[in-house]
């Protein structure tokens, strides 16, 4: 019985040491899991700290700053690159005369933004910093070539031509030119002071090289009639009787002009010509064969002048030349221009 109740007791001892030590390893298990928990968050909290304290906030640009002329103080640097870009992205007008054209920058020029903010960035208030811009110049000129070509346009010259006999005038138109070298340095001049206003140009009138006007006096000699009429324009002034050409030495048929005016001239034999062997220079008198007054064409040998010899008026009588009584000879004389056009029909 002391045997039995000994082992018993020994039993009961091991039992309770072993539920000590149970709670002491799980009181150290707990622990040791509390302080690594502990650890941890105190790690994951330093590592958020160092990140929230690195982040630098960029400085403003210096208040009343302009780039170019656009607002940027007290913006970011890269709200500021932002405006300026947006300001001169904007088209830029072309007004042509009343007709308005819209250009875009960017495919003309590029702006250095980026270098004008970071300049702006260390300027004094108020400062207006400049927009570097280069012009890409071939386009531009191709641009306005092509503005040239739309407003151009050529004038038209006055034309003189016979209907039914008369003359009949086309007017003249003036045309209009666009300079274009001008309008691509004002437009250049805009793009790299980065305004906005609008390029106005305008275009300038082209005259005619033959107007109406050189038509105010045109002969017409009918040879058939012998008769002489003078216009204006195609408006009949007046009729003379004539003398033209024999059969053998006709007036010549065409479009003439007078080339020269002489006021009691002399008269010379024709070169070469057969019925004036012989014959000698007539000084200016009553015996000259071409009366006061000479009127040359450019048909040569030939022209409108009086005669001493009036009864040969109306008929096909002289070696070419248009004879005049030497009253309307004179007259006519006064009322021509050295270029008048004669028609001879």
């Amino acid at each position: 019985m002391k045997h039995l109740s000994a082992a018993l007791l020994f039993v009961l001892g091991l039992v309770a040491a072993g539920a000590f030590a149970g709670a002491v390893i799980a009181d150290v298990t707990t622990s040791t899991a509390t302080t690594a928990t502990t650890a941890t968050t105190t790690v994951a909290t330093t590592t958020t700290a160092a990140t929230t304290t690195t982040a630098a906030t960029p400085p403003r640009i210096p208040v009343g700053v302009r780039v170019a002329g656009v607002r940027v103080g007290g913006l970011r640097p890269g709200d500021a690159v932002a405006a300026v870009r947006t300001a001169f992205a904007r088209p830029l007008a072309v007004v042509v005369d009343r007709n308005r054209l819209e250009l875009d920058p960017g495919r003309f020029a590029s702006a250095y933004i980026a270098t004008a903010v970071a300049r702006a960035r260390i300027a004094t208030a108020g400062t207006n910093v400049d927009l570097v811009v280069a012009v890409r110049g071939a386009p531009l000129r191709r641009w306005a070539a092509a503005v040239h070509k739309r407003f151009e346009r050529g004038a038209v010259d006055a034309t003189l031509s016979l209907r039914g006999g008369m003359p009949f005038v086309t007017k003249d138109k003036p045309g209009r030119t666009l300079d274009t070298a001008r309008l691509t340095q004002r437009i250049v001049a805009a793009l790299r002071g980065n305004t906005r206003l609008p390029v106005r140009a305008h275009t300038r009138t082209v005259p005619a090289d033959v107007t109406a006007d050189a038509f105010a006096e045109v002969i017409v000699i009918n040879r058939s009639m012998n008769r002489l009429s003078l216009y204006d324009e195609s408006r009949l002034r007046r009729t003379f009787p004539v003398a033209t050409g024999q059969a053998v030495y006709p007036t010549p048929r065409g479009e003439w002009h007078i080339v020269v005016k002489y006021r009691n001239p002399w008269w010379y034999p024709p070169t070469g010509s057969a019925w004036a062997q012989g014959l000698k220079p007539v000084p200016p008198g009553p015996s000259n064969p071409l009366g006061t007054r000479w009127m040359g064409l450019d048909a040569p040998g030939v022209g409108i002048h009086g005669t001493n010899n009036p009864a040969s008026i109306g008929y096909s009588a002289s070696h070419g030349c248009v004879r005049m009584q030497v009253p309307d000879a004179e007259w006519l004389f006064d009322h021509v221009d050295i270029g008048t056009t004669v028609f001879v029909v």
